[in-house]
């Protein structure tokens, strides 16, 4: 994972630090409602499928996802489901998406440092998926992934196994994000923020590389200038500050989301 240092450019905002685990949950459920709502306003939602967790700040082996088959843009925070380790719902009303538990568990298990997770079905995505390609350094932005994913090469139907999530989260190692073959997009973060930030830049950056391709041939980004923003712009403290916009831009259209 990134180091959680703020560049010079980025000096001055720091993400928040709780002395009380209570103040600390409704913040993770309020960022984690709010995840849901921006999700559903970049068009990441398809039927059932997608996911994003949040690791419980008492109980570690706990986390809260979003309830099976309840829209996107509809989810609160009195919606979400608080999971145990087994896949048990012990707080909240719904249906457990069982794929999220096989995915999300294995990873908050191989990852004490992850916050969160986020998994969906973007077209991009998905896209690119179908390549079997790493997001190369074309631009910028698309550098904050740079030697920091991996692709997750096999597709087996619908992950309904701990074996294969546990196989996922070996994929994606100490990185921050997995392409998933044939599947969509995985990214994680040591906050929600990060965690959905990484995800939506990701999606625009396989946008940027379909669309590069299919024009003409493309010029990367040379090594060390690639290695050097993704110092600058890839550690997770970027990610939580580049999402602090989109959450004020929601709380002000969609305050609903933290009844």
């Amino acid at each position: 994972m990134p180091n959680s240092v703020l560049p010079p450019a980025f000096a001055g905002a720091r993400p928040p630090s709780f002395a009380d685990p209570k103040e600390e949950r409704r913040h993770r459920q309020e960022r984690l409602a709010a995840s849901f709502r921006l999700f559903s306003k970049f068009g990441f939602e398809e039927g059932v499928a997608g996911h994003i967790t949040a690791r419980d700040p008492e109980l570690a082996d706990h986390f809260w996802v979003n309830p099976l088959a309840v829209p996107f843009a509809h989810i609160r925070v009195s919606d979400l489901l608080l999971v145990d380790a087994q896949g048990e719902i012990v707080q909240g009303e719904g249906r457990l998406n069982r794929a999220a538990f096989v995915i999300h568990s294995q990873i908050h298990q191989a990852r004490p440092d992850v916050v969160a997770a986020a998994h969906s079905h973007s077209v991009h995505g998905k896209a690119l998926s179908c390549l079997e390609q790493l997001l190369e350094p074309l631009t910028q932005d698309a550098c904050a992934f740079y030697q920091d994913h991996a692709v997750f090469d096999d597709y087996s139907g619908v992950v309904l196994d701990l074996v294969e999530g546990r196989r996922i989260a070996s994929t994606l190692g100490t990185g921050k994000a997995a392409i998933l073959r044939n599947h969509g997009l995985l990214t994680v973060g040591t906050s929600i923020d990060a965690a959905v930030w990484w995800f939506i830049a990701m999606e625009r950056a396989c946008q940027v590389q379909l669309l590069a391709k299919a024009a003409g041939t493309t010029r990367s980004i040379g090594h060390e200038s690639a290695a050097l923003t993704h110092q600058q712009i890839g550690g997770d403290a970027a990610g939580w500050l580049c999402f602090q916009p989109l959450y004020q831009r929601i709380l002000r259209e969609q305050p609903d989301f933290l009844e």
